[in-house]
């Protein structure tokens, strides 16, 4: 092992010694004046100019004021400048048995309400129903929803309060890829036990992947109750007499297939018969006719405000 101080002092050491003191110096001298000198900026920090506004933040909320709505006041068909149809039989892709008319025997208003009738027929169709929409009429793309409603009851009953999207924008299929949101859905075997559901193509019943919860409502079927919709650009929630039931939220990264949410929808009334779920457990005949009374349906725009 070499060590200096082992070496007789020498010239030539001494030397040595000299200039290695001197390197240090020099070194040490450098080094402080590179550290002094050199300011390192913080990681992910932009140097802004000064005077420069601070990002403003969006806060949203609904408009104070009723945007559209149906109050059902003038009896005869619904309001034609608000509801269309959907009309024909075929399952509807749930193995439904009812045939969807625009008959007033199945969708009217009268005495201050909606009535949607599901009415048993001594020939064919056996079962007749409505399944009115809003679709190219009052579309909406954010916004609350707001539906005051008595619902029908019965083993084969399937009620629903519900949005699809107005224009196939996305994927390969129309549904789930567009997207679905079900404000309420009862199905009469399970007699007020109040469903909310969301479907995507990655969220779905096909694929037992849908996203929702359910809660009883006493007298679901004998009292009104308002089912609600608040949907925001990045989560939708759901309310039953303002009791918040559940919420969906969109997660930065995500594609249509988790929220096709961003494209206008419409707003869907009917009462199924039969079908996957609303007959599980059949059909039963003697509960017929089966209606659902809507009070009113009112629809809020949303509201975006900029605050510091």
């Amino acid at each position: 092992m070499f060590a200096i101080s082992n070496l007789r002092n020498t010239p030539e050491i001494t030397y040595l010694m000299t200039r290695i003191l001197s390197l240090s110096t020099i070194l040490t001298l450098f080094t402080f004046s590179f550290c002094t000198k050199t300011e390192t900026q913080p990681k992910g920090q932009l140097d802004i100019p000064e005077g420069t506004p601070p990002a403003k933040k969006i806060v949203y909320s609904f408009a104070e004021d009723i945007t559209w709505s149906d109050e059902f006041d003038e009896d005869g068909l619904p309001d034609s400048d608000i509801w269309g149809y959907d009309i024909g039989g075929n399952g509807w892709g749930n193995n439904e048995s009812q045939f969807y008319t625009s008959n007033k025997e199945n969708a009217r208003v009268e005495n201050g309400n909606l009535v949607i009738e599901a009415i048993k027929n001594k020939t064919s169709p056996l079962y007749t129903s409505a399944r009115l929409v809003t679709k190219n009429k009052k579309d909406f793309l954010y916004g609350r929803v707001e539906v005051k409603a008595k619902l029908p009851s019965g083993r084969g009953t399937w009620a629903a309060i519900w949005t699809l999207a107005t224009k196939d924008t996305y994927g390969n299929a129309y549904w789930p890829d567009n997207g679905e949101i079900d404000i309420m859905e009862h199905v009469g075997m399970d007699q007020d036990r109040v469903h909310t559901n969301i479907h995507t193509k990655a969220y779905n019943h096909i694929n037992g992947t849908n996203k929702g919860a359910n809660k009883v409502v006493k007298n679901a079927s004998t009292e009104f109750h308002v089912y609600r919709l608040d949907w925001y650009p990045n989560v939708i929630e759901f309310y039953i007499d303002d009791s918040k039931l559940f919420e969906f939220k969109k997660y930065s990264g995500q594609t249509y297939a988790e929220w096709p949410f961003d494209r206008a929808q419409h707003l869907l009334l009917n009462i199924a018969v039969g079908g996957s779920w609303g007959g599980q457990q059949g059909i039963d005949d003697s509960i017929f006719p089966q209606k659902m009374l809507v009070d009113y349906v009112r629809y809020y725009d949303l509201v975006e405000t900029e605050v510091d």
